[in-house]
């Protein structure tokens, strides 16, 4: 039995997972505890908080695991600069440094960060990590992985197939090719930042008519869709390869149009952002069909009934539920951290199984974080002044103020894994009144007028709500089923603009918190459901300690904060 160590580090995102005998104890991204939106840096924060919250010493660990070759990477980049010279030649001196600097050097960083020989210090490829990830903590014995993201060492798209504890290659496309690379483009088009704005443009798309005045056309120049599945860009539209930050080049904006500037308000009753919506909506569109095409060749190489998916593409929402719907499989599981901070887990599952333990158990969780310490919390708020006090019920005494129309700062537990806040560190509200999304909106979140808001529902009562039923995506929020119409009423704050709800199920095991709130909620005579989204203003991580939580408060509108069992009430 091993305790192995997983990280991932150097892009965004950046990680570390813990298993011990087989068993995934804890996860945390560094982003949580550094405070920097997305942190890339290489996460010994979060690696030692890992190990002090199992009791586990560095010395003690039977492997570090990396979730990427660093020379195979560096190969990679080497070639490509060279290959495009003189294209590549004022990004060739910092790619170059960057490469040759700490990432080549991160195995040697893991071993003396962690008192450990180097030879107890691993790498695997990046996308078997991703695979990894996904297929197993998933229920499912056999399963056909889809990994889609930027890009890894050398390929952006690979295709495996999870028998048990086992995880075969079938087929890769490589770099420059990359349907990550293609959204991460048209994100920095639509004036959204790369690796933080993908979210947006999904939920732009709503408001866009996909294909209309001959888009659909136009992005035929900018990627070929195959029948066998496969694709690939038309590379003269891109910069990928010579500009990582916009990823695109002049002859893609004279396909398109300028560039949207970037931090300019956002008005869709004009003419000028509707076409950036109608953009938006056909990029969704074909990369829907793209990944339908991907999972329609999985599935004939693999015959496998269930699907899962990984790397940064697999959060997408809309696409994952088209795939449920249309893929051919009877189940669909993404990982909740599906980006690169789930390299981390896959890195360390793939060692674990070298080492001899058993394959993890299926993840129902999400709650693999931090708790909060009650006691500082208590003392701090004192200190602060603020009307704290101390409630025998936490899960009613919230139920009772979201049923008054309050919004309340919800913190209890162990703090999320993944980009998703699934209850234990989320801003939740009635679902009823679209006023409260507006004031959400404005008044803490200020994000764009576009971007929507979730619904967490008890997972008996979904069928009530929405048309679909639970699956194993909703309990981490990874999908999106309609709002049913019969229930506007109920619905108004968490229905998007074409009518779909990114729906979170919750039960005992999942997430017992929220679960207990909802029952209090419906105990009340009040639906079982609320508004969730994540504790953090705009440009900040998710909160993760007390102290984060209470800084919040300071600085943020909500009207109430629990955190455990204490409640702080802003005055009226």
């Amino acid at each position: 039995m091993a305790k192995v160590l997983g990280i991932s580090a150097h892009y965004h995102d950046a990680a570390a997972a813990l298993l011990v005998d087989g068993e995934l104890v804890v996860a945390i991204q560094q982003e949580r505890l550094s405070r920097i939106k997305n942190d890339p840096g290489l996460p010994l924060d979060a690696a030692d908080a890992c190990l002090a919250y199992a009791g586990v010493r560095g010395e003690a660990l039977d492997a570090v695991v990396f979730y990427e070759r660093p020379f195979d990477k560096l190969e990679r980049v080497m070639v490509n600069l060279m290959r495009n010279l003189p294209r590549t030649w004022r990004q060739f001196p910092r790619a170059m440094a960057s490469q040759l600097g700490d990432k080549i050097w991160v195995l040697d960083q893991l071993a003396e960060a962690f008192g450990q020989p180097r030879a107890n210090v691993r790498c695997f490829a990046h996308h078997q990590c991703h695979a990894a990830s996904a297929h197993f903590v998933s229920r499912f014995e056999d399963s056909a992985v889809l990994v889609v993201d930027g890009v890894g060492e050398h390929s952006s798209t690979t295709l495996w197939h999870g028998q048990g504890a086992q995880l075969r290659a079938l087929c890769s496309i490589e770099f420059p090719h990359s349907l990550g690379l293609l959204y991460a483009a048209l994100t920095a088009w639509l004036g959204f930042a790369v690796n933080e704005g993908e979210y947006k443009v999904m939920g732009l798309a709503a408001w866009g008519r996909p294909g209309h005045a001959g888009l659909r056309e136009r992005f035929e120049r900018l990627i070929r869709l195959h029948d066998d599945g496969s694709y690939e860009l038309g590379l003269d539209y891109f910069a990928h390869m010579s500009d990582a930050e916009l990823g695109f080049g002049p002859k893609l904006e004279a396909l398109l149009g300028p560039r949207r500037p970037p931090g300019l308000a956002w008005a869709l009753e004009g003419e000028r952002d509707q076409h950036y919506a109608d953009v938006a909506a056909t990029l969704q569109q074909v990369i829907e069909d793209a990944l339908l095409g991907l999972a329609r060749k999985a599935k004939a190489l693999t015959g496998s009934p269930n699907l899962c998916l990984a790397g940064g593409v697999a959060l997408n929402s809309l696409a994952n539920a088209r795939l449920a719907r249309e893929g051919g499989f009877e189940a669909v599981f993404v990982q909740p951290a599906a980006g690169d901070a789930g390299g981390a887990l896959g890195a360390a599952i793939l060692a674990a199984l070298e080492l001899g333990d058993p394959r993890p158990t299926p993840m129902l969780s999400a709650a693999l974080g931090l708790p909060v310490d009650i006691e500082r919390a208590w003392a701090v708020a004192r200190e602060l002044e603020l009307p704290v006090r101390r409630v025998d019920d936490p899960a009613s005494a919230a139920a009772e103020l979201i049923a008054a129309d309050k919004i309340v700062a919800h913190v209890r537990g162990r703090f999320e894994w993944g980009p998703r806040a699934l209850g234990q560190r989320s801003i939740l509200a009635s679902a009823a009144a679209r006023e409260t999304r507006e004031r959400i909106n404005r008044l803490i979140k200020q994000r764009e007028p576009f971007r929507p808001f979730a619904p967490a529902v008890l997972e008996p009562r979904i069928g009530e709500y929405f048309d679909g039923q639970a699956n194993d995506m909703t309990p981490f929020m990874t999908t999106v089923l309609p709002a049913r119409a019969d229930r506007s009423d109920a619905l108004g704050a968490v229905t998007h603009e074409d009518g779909s709800s990114r729906v979170q199920t919750v039960s005992p095991a999942g997430a017992p918190e929220l679960h207990e709130l909802l029952v209090a909620l419906e105990r009340g005579g009040h639906a079982p459901l609320v508004l969730n989204t994540s504790l953090n203003g705009p440009g900040e991580p998710i909160v993760a300690s007390s102290e984060d939580a209470l800084g919040f408060f300071l600085r943020h509108a909500v009207d109430a904060m629990m955190i455990e069992d204490l409640v702080i009430e802003r005055p009226a």
